[in-house]
């Protein structure tokens, strides 16, 4: 699982970069949140617009206007299988590897 925020460096990516941290915190995602500034990076996962929030490699949010609780929305729907319960386990019997 990987989480990355890709951007220029500009105050946008920085702030996009610094919620997520705090919003994977938040739901107690132990996962790093990597920031990568490589273009070509961004090229590669289909988006030409900056910042963007990828999981899995896959863009979920751009543009750096998101809101603490837009961010916590796309990690949830991306990171998270379905039926997973708010403290972070699933409800079935898998021990939160499905």
């Amino acid at each position: 699982m990987t989480i990355q925020v890709l951007g220029s460096g500009c105050p946008s990516c920085r702030r996009l970069f610094e919620l997520t941290k705090k919003a994977a915190k938040e739901l107690n995602i132990d996962t790093e949140v990597e920031y990568i500034n490589d273009v070509s990076k961004m090229i590669e996962i289909g988006v030409m617009t900056s910042p963007v929030l990828a999981i899995n490699n896959k863009p979920v949010l751009t543009g750096g206007n998101e809101s603490e609780e837009e961010i916590k929305n796309a990690l949830s729907k991306n990171l998270f299988p379905k039926g997973r319960e708010d403290n972070g386990c699933c409800s079935c019997s898998c021990g939160c590897n499905c």
